[in-house]
């Protein structure tokens, strides 16, 4: 099934080699997608690129580490002199004004 890609102006130019192989399932996927070449192989790259950089956004912690996390967490915050003299400075933005 092709996927619709608008129009957009391409300036960046990604130089690849590749072997016969290669080549040749590359130009027979994009085909058999519906697929030119350069959708097919950004399509492929921008998809595993991605997923690699969603597993960077997730962490997995031991039980112990967790629990730990966890209880700072619930812990109750903590009034920090230097940000009270830092947000009552003039000059200092603030949230939206309601």
């Amino acid at each position: 099934m092709a996927i619709a890609h608008p129009k957009t102006i391409r300036t960046k130019r990604i130089n690849l080699r590749a072997t016969d192989r290669q080549e040749k399932l590359i130009r027979t996927g994009a085909k058999t997608s519906g697929l030119s070449v350069t959708d097919f192989i950004l399509d492929s790259a921008c998809s595993q690129a991605e997923h690699l950089l969603a597993e960077k956004r997730e962490f997995i912690a031991s039980p112990k580490q967790w629990k730990a996390f966890v209880e700072a967490l619930d812990r109750p915050a903590q009034v920090k002199p230097e940000l009270i003299r830092l947000f009552s400075e003039a000059g200092v933005q603030r949230g939206p004004r309601k």
